[in-house]
């Protein structure tokens, strides 16, 4: 039976849970705050410059080559995925490592670094593949109503995983900093330390190495113009400019929602907005969450970002760059211990014109810095530039290049603006890491408790933080909705 559903927010697993509604005959209405939808994952163009405000890896193409086979559909049919080559570098403070293309190339230059090392990677990637098929084609496709979930014969035989941490594991096998630092890096995408994060996510490695780093040519918001391009020939209405001031309740059942003054009636209402955002416009009677449990979780960071035009092209750099030639464990102890601005933060610069001419002009590059720091610190102007000058400092000083003369405009974007446009708790950029205790059941759930009707989807929820889990977190409420309807 056909229901009308409106959806809050337009991120990707907002969006995600659009088509999949849409697809099932429903009546299906996106409502979003800002001009654009996105979410997060919003452009910014500005003299020629294109830059994603958001995300900016392309990890795991299965996820997204599923999401539109799903209808039917493929990416190749709304945008062009090229594969990097080199995937990353990684700037020590004496050393550069070149992550490839293919494993090959990998066990190449970790040998070069620590003799001995290839057998070892083999070995440690093998196990993180079947991890990964285990993790995408069971565990994160489940809902997250029951410990049960979790009990697979697959995840039985592995259970130790789940109680060992990413750097035992790592640091059992591999001795030499810099390869301890390559193998952790990928699970900060999860939102957490690496000596907090079951050593069974180890599939994020697989995710690197394995399947490797892509790009979608004129960045990552052609993605987000593929499915609102999908949702809309489904018959999905987007109306943007529409901030949702209440979900009205009737009798502890959703029957609508409150923009600019206006009461707008639906059957089900799904909010892909930020969850704690999502449960203030709820009386507090039909909150199921307190303020109390939200200060107990832990987050995931927040950003200090900056969009930079430089009017000459850049040597010695790729299109993704990690700056880890400083303290690794001071700067995350500053992040998640003692949440501090950071002493001397690890950054990621992200260069996309050096493999897509299309995002910058002619002979001209754009730059993408991303400074991950605590949610919930005190942001100012000050800080910004203070920050800006020191990562701009440190990236001429590891790559020998001479920048600071060649800004055409700096933009930036940090805690605030994270609260102000996504109404995002403590300003995170992430939502909630996947640590033990807070993985899969143990998440807020996607349907309310204490409201009819109501649910709820993205990167607090089920399955956790990152592009593709959104995607699958928008199927996963969807088919809640059908077996509910």
């Amino acid at each position: 039976m056909s229901k009308k559903i409106i959806i809050i927010g337009s991120g990707f697993s907002a969006l995600s849970a659009s088509c999949y509604l849409a697809k099932e005959g429903h009546e299906v209405a996106i409502y979003e705050k800002n001009e654009t939808v996105g979410g997060r994952a919003r452009q910014l163009v500005r003299d020629g410059f294109t830059f994603d405000i958001g995300p900016s890896w392309y990890w795991m193409p299965d996820i997204f080559d599923k999401f539109f086979n799903d209808f039917q559909k493929k990416t190749s049919d709304y945008y062009q995925l090229d594969k990097l080559s080199p995937a990353y570098k990684i700037f020590f403070s004496d050393d550069v490592i070149t992550i490839g293309d293919h494993m090959d190339k990998i066990c190449e230059e970790f040998e070069r670094i620590e003799k001995g090392s290839s057998d070892r990677l083999r070995k440690f990637i093998k196990t993180a593949q079947e991890n990964y098929d285990i993790a995408i084609n069971k565990i994160v496709l489940r809902p997250g109503l029951s410990p049960f979930e979790l009990v697979t014969k697959e995840t039985v035989l592995r259970v130790d995983q789940f109680f060992k941490t990413i750097s035992q594991q790592v640091r059992k096998d591999f001795k030499n900093p810099k390869l301890v630092s390559t193998l952790e890096f990928p699970v900060l995408f999860l939102g957490a330390k690496p000596s907090k994060t079951p050593s069974f996510y180890n599939f994020m490695n697989f995710a690197d190495f394995g399947l490797g780093t892509w790009h979608p040519k004129g960045g990552m918001y052609e993605i987000i113009k593929a499915m609102r391009s999908l949702a809309e020939e489904l018959g999905v209405s987007i109306h943007t400019n529409s901030p949702v001031e209440k979900i009205i309740v009737s009798n502890k059942k959703a029957t609508g929602i409150r923009v600019n003054g206006n009461e707008i009636q639906a059957d089900v209402i799904l909010s892909g907005a930020d969850y704690h955002h999502s449960e203030s416009l709820l009386e507090k009677e039909h909150r199921q969450y307190s303020e109390a449990y939200w200060e107990s979780k832990t987050f995931a960071p927040s950003s200090l970002l900056f969009y930079v035009g430089f009017d000459k092209k850049l040597k010695n750099i790729e299109h993704h760059n990690l700056f880890f030639d400083t303290d690794f464990e001071r700067h995350a102890e500053e992040i998640y211990d003692n949440p501090q601005w950071p002493s001397d933060p690890l950054f990621y610069v992200n260069i996309p014109s050096i493999t897509d001419a299309s995002m910058a002009p002619e002979g001209c590059e754009t730059g993408f810095f991303l400074v991950p720091i605590a949610p919930g610190l005190e942001d100012t102007p000050a800080l910004r530039a203070q920050f800006f000058d020191l990562i701009i400092k440190r990236f001429e000083k590891r790559t020998g290049e001479k920048v600071e003369k060649n800004i055409i405009f700096h933009e930036s974007f940090c805690v605030n603006d994270f609260k102000e446009a996504y109404n995002s708790y403590k300003g995170n950029a992430y939502g909630m890491a996947n640590t033990l205790l807070q993985t899969a059941f143990l998440r807020p759930k996607l349907k309310s408790k204490k409201v009819e009707n109501l649910y709820f989807t993205g990167q607090l929820t089920v399955p956790g933080p990152g592009v593709p889990p959104a995607l699958i977190s928008g199927k996963l409420v969807s088919e809640l909705i059908a077996m509910k309807n």
